[in-house]
């Protein structure tokens, strides 16, 4: 079978199809997957990185002044000729979309050459590339309920986020986890709010993180050039690192304090980690909102926007959650009820079954 993956812009929209690929690799080694993706963003160093055929594209949003989007619109009509040609060349059984602006060229592109199209959509608010090419798709994979009032509800499966799987499925590294001054027999706390951190929530923490809080350890992700400055902050139970792989510890972690991107919660609920979520208001259309309030709303995590953030409200929202054994055991349910363990294999064979 011959796929195309076409994902690009953010780690939230590449992530997830890298984990589709790499499960679809190791159940048949004989898939041939070729990705199609900007070239130059992220996903152009990313993605051949991980030793994936990959064809490029440039595109651009549709934003800025008028100047600006006839400029988009005319390099999507370009990237829709070069993408035939890619399609053409490649001659894939399906292709299948993640979002970001590169993919809808190319879904329209494989759908003028009659290939089955299939869509991913990881947040809760459908993002514009896909609600542009939405009715050219033969299958859309969703993994929240809102997704209904856009998507064409016949063609709607929720089968979550592959990034659910592959966290679900990672291997805890003892010796790692202990290399970031953890200790195996106390409950660890993980804060982290991007790879570059967040100046706001590194103000605030120092205060946040006061109190008797003797049975947790917290692990501080301050984000890249910051471990300096957030150093005083250390002590027996809190430890401040730039970086962590959290594919190594997740099975060692008992709570949150996060963004609300969407493989974050993918994440988290598959895990089944009750968590404080701070979702990031400079993301389109406040997506990070609406995923965190899916959760809070089921109960299965507690919500701060940044609006209303305080080293008080922080503080107390840690004693309410992670202070309270009953109360993480009843939102760690709540979680798991969410959560998509499965996203990649059901993805997959769904994808086998109608365009094998």
């Amino acid at each position: 079978m011959k796929i195309c993956l076409v994902t690009g812009g953010t780690g939230g929209h590449i992530y997830p199809a890298l984990a589709l690929a790499d499960k679809w690799k190791s159940l048949d080694p004989s898939i041939d997957i070729l990705f199609i993706g900007n070239d130059n963003r992220m996903e152009a160093d990313l993605i051949p990185s991980y030793g994936y055929q990959f064809a490029s594209l440039h595109t651009s949003g549709l934003v800025g002044n008028v100047f600006s989007k006839m400029k988009a619109i005319g390099q999507m009509f370009l990237a829709y000729n070069k993408a035939k040609s890619y399609l053409k060349e490649f001659k894939p059984d399906m292709v299948m979309g993640f979002g970001g602006y590169v993919s809808a060229p190319v879904l329209m592109a494989a759908h003028s050459l009659s290939i089955p199209v299939a869509m991913h959509e990881q947040n809760s608010i459908v993002g514009k590339a896909n609600q542009l090419v939405m009715k050219k798709a033969n299958v859309i994979f969703t993994c929240y309920e809102k997704c209904n009032e856009v998507f064409p509800k016949e063609k709607i499966h929720l089968y979550g986020n592959p990034r659910a799987t592959v966290a679900c499925e990672a291997k805890f590294d003892e010796a790692y986890f202990q290399s970031l001054g953890l200790d195996l027999n106390k409950k660890t706390i993980l804060i982290m709010m991007g790879s570059l951190g967040s100046s706001s929530i590194n103000k605030l923490m120092k205060d946040s993180l006061k109190g008797n809080f003797d049975r947790l350890q917290f692990l501080y992700v301050c984000g890249k050039n910051n471990e300096d400055d957030m150093s005083q902050l250390e002590s027996e139970n809190i430890h401040v690192v730039n970086y962590v792989d959290t594919l190594r510890i997740y099975s060692h972690v008992d709570g949150m304090i996060c963004r609300a991107g969407a493989t974050t919660i993918a994440e988290l609920t598959a895990l089944g980690i009750p968590s404080i979520l701070i979702p990031s208001p400079y993301v389109a259309e406040n997506h990070q909102y609406y995923n965190a309030k899916e959760l809070v709303d089921q109960r299965a995590a507690y919500m701060i926007e940044e609006k209303d953030l305080d080293a008080k409200h922080l503080n107390q929202a840690i004693q309410d959650l992670f202070g309270n054994e009953e109360e993480m055991k009843l939102v760690k349910q709540a979680a798991l009820s969410l959560g998509k363990p499965k996203a990649a294999y059901d993805i997959i064979s769904l994808c086998q079954h109608m365009f094998e």
